[in-house]
């Protein structure tokens, strides 16, 4: 078996939008080839940069592709919190209007982000009464762990934390204290206390999705820095579970990449959305 080409320098490989290459082979593949792919795959996790409004598209790109080969999918999403789990429920039977999802799941307080970005996904789940899965814990818990670390956790707390989070991957945590070094913030400064923050993020969406596996071919939207080289999310919810994944990583044209950084990597264009005020 050949060996498997490891990094790719954006500055000397020209990608057009639109490619999207295998990590094992290197070679540009087609949007069918992809899917075909991910057919066979238990978990499903496509990554994005949150304000590029392209890597929603193709986001849903991949929801319909699989939906229209008859495929059983349930969707997974970093934008909600597992508690509210049940109001998620009630969107994809038809039971709730757009403005009743954003406000008890309280979106703009939680997740900040545009709703625009993310309306189209939305309304697909609901349009095929997709099962929607919350992933994260409630979104105080990671800046609280940041700034004082897991053990000054009230117990009010603590009952939302997974049972098991795992802080002995090296190589994760190089990546991760590249981050930080790069987005200290007053007030966390104690990288230990941000790792653990992290870890105990991935951990708990990782065992969300374990969780939620059933029959249906699980679709995770989530971050880029979640899915990245596989050791954030993807590989605790295999400790978990043992259910093959596939990780699509989106990368913006003109960005250096590394093949192992997703099974696939889709090159994308630079479309960055202007915020628009919450409703």
């Amino acid at each position: 078996m050949s060996a498997k080409p490891a990094a790719i320098d954006a500055s000397a490989v020209t990608y057009e939008p639109g490619t999207i290459l295998s990590s094992e082979t290197g070679k540009p593949i087609t949007v069918d080839m992809l899917l075909d792919d991910l057919s066979s795959a238990g978990v499903v996790y496509i990554g994005e940069r949150h304000t590029n409004a392209r890597h929603h598209d193709i986001q849903l790109e991949i929801l319909n592709g699989l939906q229209q080969r008859e495929l059983p999918i349930a969707v997974g999403m970093e934008m909600f919190d597992r508690t509210y789990n049940a109001i998620l429920e009630n969107w994809s039977r038809g039971g709730l209007e757009e403005t009743e999802l954003i406000q008890q799941t309280h979106w703009y307080a939680n997740w900040r982000y545009d709703y625009a970005l993310y309306r189209p996904i939305l309304d697909f789940v609901r349009t095929h009464q997709v099962p929607l899965i919350g992933l994260n814990i409630p979104f105080h818990l990671p800046a609280k762990i940041a700034t004082g670390g897991l053990a000054n956790l009230q117990s009010f707390d603590r009952e939302f934390l997974p049972e098991d989070i795992d802080l002995s991957d090296e190589a994760h945590r190089a990546y991760v204290q590249e981050i930080f070094e790069m987005h200290k913030m007053r007030g966390r400064d104690n990288f230990d206390y941000f790792y653990e923050a992290q870890c105990t993020w991935d951990e708990a969406m990782a065992e969300s999705i374990a969780a939620a596996l059933n029959s249906e071919i699980l679709v995770v939207i989530v971050g880029n820095g979640h899915i990245v080289n596989k050791f954030g999310i993807p590989q605790r919810a295999y400790r978990r579970s043992r259910v093959p994944f596939r990780t699509v990583y989106l990368a913006e044209a003109g960005q250096e990449f590394d093949l192992d950084q997703g099974d696939f990597i889709w090159i994308t264009s630079k479309e960055k959305v202007k915020p628009h005020p919450p409703p």
